[in-house]
């Protein structure tokens, strides 16, 4: 069975999408089937591998409504290993017609139970909010990652994302677990950044990955070609980190 990571944050603009396309892709490199579940109405994870809205038929919503299977949603991509059930702006009203329906929060369990056994790494990119849709991306998945950029603002989103898994795991997904927390946009310069890494690691040290990712000009400017970074700019700062993350969490679930 693949391995489901959420990625996940109700704060806005901490690299969400970013770390999903690319931990997607260093995988796929790797040799990886990887499928790619734009879980968020914005639908950043489609836009930045370069698939067209307006093409598709299919998409995460029709998935979680039962009118299509998850092969019948999945999208080609143009980089080695990675496919995507893409999404559009008509997720956004999926989080109240979810609240009439019966196991509301194990549509996207459900819908992806047949593909869970052939994607070796299922990644889901939540929506910046802690509704139906993260619960039920929570439900579906085996264990979470929490990007935050090192501002004060960020440290209170943690905490209420926490407690939010601790929900889902007492009451929709007893497995879950924290697969880690991922700095971003990370400046070692900045005195803040020290300042809120001390903060995050007093209370959740073992759960706080090493890699972290930094503020990086190709990072942003990937997504705007439709392109991972390690496909724009394989030798910067940013793919790097992200090669790393990928070892770093092969290395952490060996020991496991």
């Amino acid at each position: 069975m693949g391995k489901v990571i959420a990625v996940s944050n109700q704060k806005g603009g901490v690299g969400k999408s970013t770390t999903v396309v690319n931990l997607a892709a260093v995988f796929g490199q790797r040799g990886n089937k990887v499928l790619i579940v734009d879980f968020d109405p914005q639908g950043n994870s489609t836009t930045s591998l370069g698939v067209r809205k307006k093409s598709v038929r299919n998409t995460v919503f029709e998935l979680i409504m039962g009118e299509c299977t998850a092969f019948e949603a999945v999208v080609a991509t143009e980089y080695r290993g990675v496919s995507l059930v893409p999404t559009t702006q008509r997720l956004s009203g999926a989080s109240a017609l979810l609240l009439d329906m019966k196991d509301k929060a194990g549509k996207l369990r459900e819908a992806l139970s047949e593909a869970r056994g052939f994607y070796d790494y299922i990644f889901i990119d939540c929506p910046p909010t802690l509704d139906m849709l993260t619960i039920n991306a929570l439900a579906a998945a085996d264990s979470v990652i929490i990007p935050i950029q090192c501002e004060f603002l960020s440290l209170e989103g943690l905490t209420e994302l926490y407690n939010t898994v601790k929900r889902v795991r007492k009451t929709f997904n007893e497995d879950l677990r924290i697969e880690g927390i991922l700095f971003t946009m990370y400046v070692d310069r900045y005195k803040v950044t020290g300042q809120i890494v001390k903060e995050v690691k007093k209370y959740f040290d073992s759960e706080v990955f090493e890699t972290v990712i930094p503020r990086n000009v190709a990072l942003s400017e990937a997504p705007s070609f439709g392109m991972p970074v390690i496909y724009y700019d394989k030798k910067c700062k940013g793919s790097k980190a992200y090669e790393a993350l990928a070892k770093e969490i092969i290395k952490k679930n060996r020991r496991k």
